[in-house]
């Protein structure tokens, strides 16, 4: 027992030497890793130095510039508020005018229409109706002339018979 002893003993040390070998490499390692990322992290610092000294250099310069920008479009977003609110006042005043324009033609129409259909009516009623009359009055007439050429004409005739010709004839 005493030997395995003395060989756990023996291979514990080899593997605590193996070990601080390697935490003495690593450290060395890491000590060179930090060396190159602090010569990395300068040499970065040197190049974007310049870089961020000429943006913020232009920004300085240009932030007037685009505070102008800035006010320059807000005035002409209010100027063009403005003038959509003109714009669509007028249209407005327009549209009124118009509706008004057109209800006035409507009313000019509606009674010329109406003085027609008068006029119409009386032009029927003077003009026509004494046609009618005329007209009627001639039929008579002419009527009145057939029944007395009928008589003188057919004397032998009986006094039906010419009664139903004339009635033929006064429905024709």
């Amino acid at each position: 027992m005493q030997v395995t002893m003395e060989l756990f003993i023996v291979v514990a040390a080899l593997t605590l030497i193996i070990q601080a070998g390697v935490l003495v490499l690593l450290f060395f390692q890491l000590r060179k890793t930090t060396d190159s990322v602090n010569k990395m992290v300068g040499d970065l610092h040197s190049r974007i130095g310049p870089i961020l000294t000429r943006t913020q250099i232009m920004l300085d310069e240009t932030q007037p510039k685009i505070t102008a920008l800035v006010e320059d479009a807000s005035h002409i977003v209010y100027l063009t508020r403005s003038q959509a609110q003109k714009f669509d006042r007028i249209a407005t005043e327009a549209s009124d005018r118009l509706r008004g324009q057109l209800v006035h033609i409507d009313r000019i129409l509606t009674g010329t229409l109406e003085a027609v259909e008068d006029a119409g009516s009386q032009v029927r009623r003077t003009f026509w109706g004494p046609v009618h009359k005329a007209s009627a009055l001639v039929q008579g007439i002419k009527i009145g002339l057939d029944v007395l050429r009928s008589r003188r004409s057919a004397p032998s005739r009986s006094a039906s018979e010419s009664a139903v010709e004339q009635e033929d004839e006064l429905f024709i």
